[in-house]
């Protein structure tokens, strides 16, 4: 193994051999940022690449969200896109940028040394893989366990069970349940409608308002339920997901639904007392259903493989970032004890993984969906069924 890898760096070193006498210049995007526990990770990475090549890298990473996720796409619009970007997958994200982007089996064929592996589980609709697949995850529902102890109230494995927690921290000054609306409600979102539907309703795409199953309504009633019991913060409407992370970090909040990312947010201290759950089942959903699988991955951008005098650093950048070695050590479990342990039984639990309805829309519908119709939702100003009307109307899944 180690000669493997010794291997691998010494093409990368012969590919930006040429380069590097100058010394190029790349550019790389990704959400290796902020509370990340692989930031550090990423950064050292490239950093080596730096130290071994005589390149430079200028990396604009910066922390997920809708507002990341539009900046990246505007980018590619106008032409300035990086040279490799680790982005999403078989997703409405994904499309607009595969143009753009260089399928893998042609960087193989260009590069027959370098065995870049071309994942089935990031196949595009067209059929071509464009990314190395890098980061799998989950999505649950992380509890502080010692909340919970101190307030007589029993984890949640049912959503009734939810519910009773709710009423019980409602009545004390323990936020009940961690949520921002304003730029990231799609964890809350995406786990009510899991909550309400069995798989095969989750997975459905629907094509107009006539096709959206009753679980997506009856989910979509769950957060205006929700927030008339006062799960959520004061102030979920205006505040931020940084904001309202760190209460649940700093013991103000008993429950967030997050992804398997935040995990690796919560300090060391408290993996003790922090486990994630199967997200709480009502009486219409369907035990054993996860929200989950590999949604992202390395790209290498055209406007780098047109370039002669980037290709071959960009191409030796994509390489050290993808090692077997390197993607293990920055999809690293950074959590322990009674956090890692639930993860793992998450997971070995898991009958099925469905990937996030979000995933799949147009971005406009997402935006819809989720900035605009979910808040209103949850302020009763808005219907389940009004806001499955006017996302449903823009065509999310495609025509």
């Amino acid at each position: 193994m180690k000669r493997f890898f010794t291997i691998i760096m010494m093409m990368c070193l012969l590919l930006a051999a040429t380069a590097a006498a100058e010394g190029v210049m790349l550019r790389t995007v990704s959400c290796f940022a902020g509370e990340d526990a692989a930031a550090i990770t990423y950064a050292e990475l490239l950093r080596d690449y730096e130290a071994q090549t005589g390149n430079v890298v200028e990396d604009a990473s910066a922390t997920s969200d809708e507002g990341w996720k539009t900046r990246v796409l505007s980018d590619f619009a106008v032409g300035n896109e990086p040279d490799v970007l680790f982005f999403f997958a078989c997703s409405g994200d994904s499309a607009p940028i595969l143009r753009r982007v260089v399928p893998i089996a042609e960087i193989n064929s260009a590069y027959p040394a370098l065995k870049l592996p071309e994942s089935d589980a990031l196949r595009e609709a067209d059929g071509v893989v464009y990314a190395i697949p890098a980061r799998p995850y989950y999505e649950g529902l992380f509890v502080n366990t010692d909340l919970f102890e101190r307030c007589g109230a029993p984890l949640p494995r049912t959503w009734a069970e939810l519910e009773a927690a709710v009423r019980v921290f409602a009545q004390t000054d323990i936020v009940p349940i961690a949520v921002s609306f304003s730029d990231i409600p799609h964890y809350l979102a995406e786990c009510c409608i899991l909550a309400c539907a069995p798989a095969e309703a989750y997975a459905a795409r629907p094509a107009n308002f006539g096709e959206v199953p009753p679980a997506w309504t009856e989910g979509m009633a769950q957060i205006r339920r929700l927030c008339e019991m006062g799960a959520f913060p004061a102030d979920a409407l205006n505040t931020s997901e940084a904001v309202t992370s760190q209460l649940f970090r700093d013991k103000k909040a008993a429950m967030q639904f997050d992804g398997s990312w935040f995990a690796n947010t919560i300090p060391p201290e408290q993996m003790d007392t922090t486990r994630v759950l199967p997200v709480p089942v009502a009486e219409t959903g369907e035990a054993g259903t996860v929200i989950g699988g590999v949604s992202m991955g390395f790209y290498l951008t055209r406007r780098a493989w047109d370039d002669p005098l980037r290709r071959d650093a960009a191409v030796a950048l994509l390489a050290w970032l993808t090692t077997p070695e390197h993607l293990a050590r920055l999809n690293q479990e950074q959590t322990a004890g009674a956090l890692r342990e639930s993860a793992s039984a998450l997971l070995a639990g898991a009958e099925s993984l469905l990937g996030p309805i979000q995933d799949d829309m147009n971005k406009e519908a997402r935006e819809k969906w989720l900035l605009n119709c979910v808040p209103a939702v949850a302020e009763g100003r808005m219907t389940p069924e009004e806001c499955w009307r006017q996302v449903t109307a823009l065509s999310p899944f495609g025509e």
